[in-house]
């Protein structure tokens, strides 16, 4: 997204932990610290007419946004770019979601210029079972049957960096407005693992429905609340899917000027950085 707004002339500055780690563009202006740090973001803020907030899935994720909410308006900014989820409103147990959906109302009751985004799942997420896909012939995400209009994140980068240029320009005060990020096609698990044994070229099998040991396999790497996060969320994948609302596909794709990246398109990439 970064790299987007400063191709388009955009004048930028980011929140970093540490800048000698950041790999950004030169032109980007650099301030330390995060979104728990009161004094960082209050420095960070002067200046700034809007704010891009995206906050990742960790314990204090609620938290973080609502300081950084609250200090973007003591800073005066009146537009704000959200990253929230698909269907937040739906996934109602699942713990990053609900604090999403959360953070959304905040956005609305405070008055913000806003556009809250809501991607759906996003495709680098199977970068994760590479190794399953390529060396075990499985295809092991409990996706289940309703689909998932998986979304390439490079898409999602370009089009909120078109909102924000959008919200920046206008000569008044935008409506809030709700924008699902989706991919070209709503995809089954049956139906993501026949992607692959086309790309691949031999037999790719679908792991199955069960989320039990999806949880179970995610708690060897990650804090056991986020592992239950994972598999409630899968759960509602079975559930509800994600699905796209009618028209969602044909609006991104006016939006970018351009068809949407496919699944099958991030498939070939993977497969050919493999050879």
């Amino acid at each position: 997204m970064v790299e987007q707004l400063v191709r388009r002339g955009a004048d930028v500055r980011a929140l970093v932990r540490d800048p000698s780690k950041a790999s950004l563009p030169a032109s980007v202006s650099l301030a330390q610290g995060d979104l728990l740090d009161v004094d960082a973001l209050r420095n960070a803020l002067k200046g700034v007419s809007t704010l891009f907030l995206l906050n990742g899935v960790v314990a204090d994720e609620f938290t973080q946004a609502l300081v950084a909410l609250n200090m973007a308006r003591e800073a005066s900014i009146k537009r704000v770019v959200y990253l929230s989820v698909i269907h937040a409103d739906l996934y109602v147990n699942v713990l990053h979601f609900a604090g999403k959906f959360g953070v959304e109302r905040m956005i609305e009751t405070m008055g913000f210029s806003a556009t809250i985004l809501r991607p759906a799942y996003f495709m680098s997420n199977d970068l994760t079972i590479k190794d399953v896909v390529f060396g075990y012939g499985v295809y092991p995400m409990p996706v289940g049957g309703k689909g998932l209009a998986m979304i390439d994140p490079r898409d999602v980068g370009e089009i909120a960096a078109l909102e924000l240029i959008r919200r920046e320009q206008a000569g008044t005060s935008l409506p809030l407005t709700r924008i699902n990020l989706v991919g070209p096609d709503t995809l089954t698990g049956t139906g993501i693992a026949g992607i692959w044994s086309a790309v691949l070229g031999r037999e790719i099998a679908y792991g199955g429905d069960d989320t039990a040991p999806f949880e179970q396999n995610l708690r060897k790497f990650m804090p056991s609340w986020m592992a239950l996060d994972m598999r409630l969320m899968s759960e509602r994948f079975l559930t509800e899917g994600m699905v796209p609302a009618a028209g969602d596909v044909d609006r991104l794709a006016a939006l970018l000027g351009r068809p949407l990246r496919s699944y099958r398109a991030f498939a070939g990439e993977l497969a050919a950085s493999d050879q």
